[in-house]
């Protein structure tokens, strides 16, 4: 079996303003299909789909969005985008202005966290920051 799993988000009547911001702020994505219940969106070759269910459930930091960044300015991009009318979280955690969570992490996050010489240093500076900086982590 080849089954395709897409992520549904719960909104609270605000599905098609959510696929038309999140297709705003990444390349390469587009709305595939709505109706008023249901908008179906690439979001930069990962299926999505926004539901208009109502206001019984609201997100919460137990799902969060991941986006694994290759350079600085791609986390200042994410993290300026993301946070229009959002908060901003701990250790590169952010709530957007639907109040999904997402996380902005540098790609490098992992081989720093796990190199024996530097981890207990790079923890320290990750665990002080709200949107991450690469340099202060490899200068850690």
């Amino acid at each position: 079996m080849n089954n395709e799993i897409s992520l549904c988000l719960w909104f609270d009547g605000q599905a098609k303003e959510a696929a038309e911001f999140y297709c705003s702020v990444f390349e390469n994505s587009k709305i595939i299909s709505e109706n008023p219940m249901m908008v179906t969106f690439d979001l930069n070759g990962r299926k999505l789909m926004g539901l208009n269910g109502g206001p019984q459930f609201k997100f919460n930091e137990a799902a969060s969005l991941f986006i694994s960044c290759e350079n600085q300015a791609e986390i200042d991009y994410y993290w300026v985008r993301l946070t229009e009318g959002g908060e901003e979280g701990m250790c590169g955690w952010l709530k957007d202005k639907f109040g999904l969570s997402w996380q902005i992490v540098p790609s490098i996050l992992g081989k720093l966290m796990y190199d024996p010489e530097k981890s207990t240093q790079v923890v320290q500076a990750f665990l002080q920051m709200k949107k991450i900086n690469i340099q202060i982590l490899l200068n850690a």
